[in-house]
């Protein structure tokens, strides 16, 4: 479904749309289906998902009903930690594609 729309945005608003990352969010290491879900997306989308994943986690949950970002809501919780790490790794991955060009 996701590249269906991807299509759909290209053919109609944007040519060159392309998807550089996809990144797993609500991941409970615990729920065998959210184990499955990310296996089936690394291996139909290999490379471009992301390494982080970001967990279910109540204080990401909460920190809309502050009217707050979780980093600002809760920066020691793990949802603001794994969003550090994701920050870190979209950044890398960015330096490492503009190094290849």
């Amino acid at each position: 479904q996701l590249l269906q729309t991807v299509e759909q945005v290209r053919s109609t608003l944007n040519p060159n749309l392309s998807i550089h990352g996809i990144v797993m969010t609500m991941f409970d290491a615990r729920n065998n289906l959210s184990n499955q879900v990310v296996a089936d997306v690394r291996e139909f989308m290999g490379s471009k998902v992301y390494d982080t994943m970001i967990p279910r986690n109540v204080r990401i949950s909460e920190a809309p009903s502050y009217g707050k970002p979780v980093l600002v809501y809760d920066l020691k919780c793990a949802g603001s930690e794994a969003y550090l790490r994701l920050a870190t790794e979209v950044i890398q991955r960015e330096r490492d594609i503009r190094a290849a060009h």
